[in-house]
């Protein structure tokens, strides 16, 4: 693939996990990169990792909720380095709760970061895309909610559904633009929140998965630089299952299981 010198990429929810590891790659693959998060520490630690190996990289602060911060970021990327080329839309949230126990607010929190976060990076970096007739867009979904469910997590699940939706809707809102839309859906992935699962738990997270791994975050980083680059103009509106076949067996992975 040709290389993404030149080319600025936003990354919401870029501190720590699959953000930090879609940030690695972009950085790495020659990309300009604004790291976003609603912890600047944590933005910024990532942003001076990345310019101690020599990529231009810049820290910002922006509760994705408030869709005004989030333009205001757009509007300072957009300033410092000319243009925004790539978006990738991760900022996101999975609290525990039971539907039993859950609260509107517990479920407006969730799709408020989760779906309108989304939204407002997308409305915030658009327009920046269309002034050069190019962009790309890729969304972090989930196999939960789309293909598979947890209890829980009813609220999450919902809202990495509705992301699919918006990816597709989007893709064809900006299909004249010179703008994909596109998302990508990861299983498990090693990251600080699935990590501190219980031992035993985190053992049979990893039996259910044919691979027999977790996903590290720069392997979901992957695809979203495929999607990223110029020879993915030709996909907008689809999504990509990024799981080690965790969603394929019927039952047991044991060929000698029920």
């Amino acid at each position: 693939m040709k290389s993404l010198e030149g080319r600025v990429a936003v990354v919401t929810g870029a501190g720590s996990g699959i953000g930090e590891g879609i940030a690695s790659v972009l950085a790495g693959e020659g990309a300009t990169v604004a790291v976003v998060d609603l912890d600047l520490a944590s933005a910024t630690a990532v942003a001076d990792r990345l310019a101690a190996d020599r990529h231009e990289a810049g820290a910002y602060q922006a509760d994705v909720v408030d869709g005004d911060a989030v333009r205001r970021v757009a509007g300072a990327v957009a300033e410092r380095y000319g243009r925004i080329d790539i978006l990738a839309a991760n900022a996101g949230i999975y609290p525990v709760k039971t539907l039993d126990e859950m609260s509107d607010a517990d479920w407006d929190l969730v799709m408020n970061v989760n779906v309108k976060g989304a939204l407002h990076a997308i409305q915030a970096c658009a327009p920046r895309m269309r002034a050069n007739h190019y962009g790309r867009i890729v969304l972090t979904s989930s196999i939960t909610g789309p293909i598979t469910g947890q209890p829980g997590l009813s609220h999450y699940a919902a809202s990495k559904a509705a992301m699919l939706g918006l990816t597709r809707s989007a893709a064809l809102e900006y299909v004249g633009d010179g703008i994909t839309v596109n998302a990508v859906q990861p299983g498990n992935v090693r990251t600080a929140g699935v990590t501190a699962f219980p031992p035993e738990f985190m053992e049979t997270m990893v039996r259910e998965i044919p691979i027999g791994r977790l996903a590290e975050p720069e392997e979901i980083g992957w695809v979203v630089r495929f999607f990223a680059s110029e020879e993915a103009a030709y996909i907008t509106g689809q999504s990509l299952v990024i799981d080690g076949g965790q969603v394929l067996p019927e039952g047991s992975t044991d060929p000698g299981g029920a």
